[in-house]
């Protein structure tokens, strides 16, 4: 079944929407304008509830189909917030908040769930509840996490939840997906080095923390290369090193710093006992010392088989099974779906963007071509996972 025809109707309005939200982009938690867009368009589908302010700034709309034998929830989410980047698209609607960018396509995203809320709320073509939940602070701000936390799960009766993201690369018509992690972990680390300091001329009165910084960092690429079984994926990145403030001067200290992306938690485990384990060893066969802070992030991103399955037929559904890949390479970048994933059984999907520029660059937009693909996935999923009697 293609596109829907009443969603491709709504095509001007979405776009104006997506444009509205681009204009003024919000940061984090502080989305308010954009929160207060979504209540304001929520009530005016006529939409059954409409609760703000959970995970601080989140909102979810609450639409019962024309029957409730299933007594089930389905969850359909989108993430709200931009981030701090200068836009240099020269757009007519690029943003007016100097220093700040939808460069991910959360307004993109966020008219999408708008336009199906409408739709949804118009047709009530489903047994059972569609939860739309509007998320802020995607980027680095954990909203995920702050919106399960705050029990929305729970509050609303959820059983299964969906997310969408849309992605440079894959062709504007298709949608790509895969069981299991689909996206990393993401978590941080840093490790002080304290060696002894003296001059750069005699060198062997110093213990040099440069030197044992060198080791450390080619040291730690073993963990990915000798450590993790090589048909499972990790990458770790040191991203910075600091050390010194004088070309004749051994310092004292030095720090690095630098990323570990997973892709299970078994293996995200193993990399950081790997990381606490080496560095102070190293460290120490140099007569240096070392300790390592190792930060957590967003857990990996794991879509569940059944509803993995079943998100990959409904997107056969809107573009033909041949347009669906069902098993998309993972990506090492992060997504706080993650925490809304683990709280219950769902999948992730990517919506193809095209061949524009990358997420997260001063160019990138949204392409608008993709709104009716998408919102037709949502409208189908929630008519599909909820069957009307």
């Amino acid at each position: 079944m293609p596109i829907i025809n009443r969603i491709a109707d709504l095509q001007a309005d979405i776009v104006a929407w997506r444009r509205d939200i681009h204009t003024h982009p919000e940061l984090l938690f502080d989305v308010h304008r954009t929160a207060a867009l979504v209540v304001e368009k929520l009530k005016s589908f006529g939409v059954d509830e409409v609760v703000a302010g959970l995970g601080r700034t989140g909102v979810v709309g609450v639409i019962r189909g024309k029957t409730n034998t299933s007594g089930k929830t389905v969850g359909l989410r989108a993430d709200m917030d931009a981030l701090p980047i200068t836009e240099a698209t020269g757009k007519p609607y690029a943003s007016t908040n100097q220093g700040l960018m939808h460069a991910c396509g959360h307004d993109g995203h966020t008219a999408m769930l708008l336009g199906a809320a409408r739709y949804l709320a118009e047709t009530r073509n489903f047994d059972g509840t569609v939860a739309v939940i509007f998320q802020p602070a995607e980027e680095g701000g954990g909203g995920g996490r702050e919106m399960v936390e705050d029990g929305i799960m729970e509050r609303f009766g959820i059983s299964e939840v969906f997310g969408m993201h849309n992605m440079p690369g894959i062709p504007l018509g298709q949608f790509a997906i895969r069981e299991g992690g689909i996206m990393a972990g993401t978590d941080e680390f840093i490790i002080d080095i304290e060696g002894h300091g003296g001059h750069a001329a005699m060198p062997h009165l110093a213990v040099d923390p440069v030197i044992v910084s060198a080791h450390i960092i080619t040291g730690l690429q073993t963990l990915v290369s000798r450590n993790v079984n090589p048909i499972r994926q990790a990458v770790l990145s040191v991203t910075t090193v600091n050390a010194g403030t004088a070309h004749n001067v051994i310092p004292r200290t030095s720090r690095l710093t630098g990323t570990v992306r997973t892709l299970d938690e078994e293996v995200r485990t193993q990399m950081e006992k790997g990381m606490k384990r080496l560095a102070p060893q190293l460290a120490e066969a140099f007569g240096a010392t070392a300790s390592v802070t190792y930060r957590r992030g967003y857990p990996v991103t794991v879509n569940a088989p059944a509803q993995t399955a079943f998100a990959a037929s409904v997107a056969g559904e809107i573009v033909g099974e041949a347009n669906v890949n069902p098993d998309v390479d993972p990506t090492m970048g992060g997504e706080d779906f993650a925490y809304m994933l683990n709280a219950r059984p769902g999948a992730y999907i990517f919506l193809g963007n095209g061949d524009t520029s990358d997420l997260h660059t001063d160019t990138y937009d949204f392409n608008e071509e993709a709104i009716p693909y998408g919102v037709s996935f949502w409208a189908r999923l929630a008519e599909r996972a909820l069957p009307a009697q």
